[in-house]
């Protein structure tokens, strides 16, 4: 299970009050509640988190229990037991015993030599090996929770390589995002996660980007697609358009002729590929024709003399 920031999605830091959580909790239902946003599908999945989250953060207990465990901390009371028999096995022995923690996934060895029985597998995860004489002594070390969070763009920001800076559970982070970063994308920054106890390391930070969608271009991988609307008397005898663009607008040549729903390419003006610099989509034009609706009856009639020559 990873590690999900209760106190980012309430919007509050780690020492928040009680009555902090409970306005902050009352602000986001309101904000979000499925039956005041029928239009947004989203809604309801951010709902069910911020009901999540204050169900954990408002009981004082639970709320002990998930920053001493993060994301294990409906085992704290397994974990707990487990710690006391451990503790009472290193007293049987003389010396004591020494336990260190593992990134390997192999069992838990202690007590005597071997492997632990009778400990669980939770407990086992994250207390990892059984060091020798020459150890570090004492309670197990294990590592710190890795943590999620979203780091919202929009399609411009994420075009462009830049510094960004965000908070996650109360700490404020800057990160580089480079350039050409896809919706849903997720990168892992080594060690900014849970800190790690009794000298365990460091979680990992999992920041996946949301793009947003924008109102001039739709991206597909690294191409890009917008629509130029032309007027009718463009399309027939060609022309000139303007063309906006990543990096500018751009003066691009009509054909006479040009249908309706016509495409042209424009090559390397579309998204930067991902890390590699120098390297970009293309952009794709759709023609939109407008057809005039206040011709004067000569026009009209110009029209019609068209239409019998057609």
């Amino acid at each position: 299970m990873a590690y999900i920031d209760y106190y980012s999605i309430l919007g509050v830091d780690k020492t928040a009050t009680q009555d902090d959580i409970k306005k902050a909790y009352r602000k986001l239902a309101r904000k979000y509640h499925p039956d005041l946003n029928p239009n947004d599908p989203s809604a309801k999945e951010k709902f069910q988190a911020i009901n999540e989250a204050n169900e954990v953060l408002s009981d004082p207990e639970k709320r002990k229990k998930y920053d001493a465990y993060g994301e294990n901390w409906k085992h704290a009371d397994e974990f707990e037991a487990q710690q006391r028999a451990y503790q009472a096995r290193q007293g049987d022995a003389a010396g004591g015993t020494e336990y260190w923690y593992s990134t390997d996934g192999q069992h838990f060895t202690g007590g005597f030599g071997g492997n632990a029985g009778g400990f669980s597998d939770f407990f086992e995860e994250l207390f990892g090996h059984r060091g020798g004489a020459s150890g570090r002594r004492g309670r197990g070390a294990f590592r710190g929770q890795d943590i999620e969070a979203e780091l919202h763009l929009t399609l411009r920001e994420a075009a462009a390589t830049h510094k960004q800076t965000f908070t996650v559970g109360g700490e404020t982070l800057r990160i580089t995002v480079p350039a050409g970063v896809a919706d849903g994308q997720v990168i892992k920054l080594k060690g900014h996660g849970g800190k790690g106890a009794n000298g365990g390391p460091d979680g990992d930070l999992y920041i996946t980007f949301v793009v947003g969608d924008d109102p001039v271009f739709k991206r597909k991988d690294n191409d890009l697609y917008t629509d130029v609307t032309i007027d009718l008397y463009t399309a027939v005898l060609g022309g000139e358009v303007t063309v906006n663009t990543l990096d500018g607008q751009v003066k691009l040549k009509v054909r006479p002729g040009t249908q309706n729903g016509a495409m042209v390419r424009l090559k390397g003006k579309g998204f930067p590929v991902y890390k590699q610099e120098g390297s970009f989509g293309d952009l794709l034009v759709t023609y939109h024709i407008t057809i005039p609706t206040s011709l004067t009856e000569h026009q009209k009639d110009l029209f019609r003399e068209l239409q019998k020559g057609a």
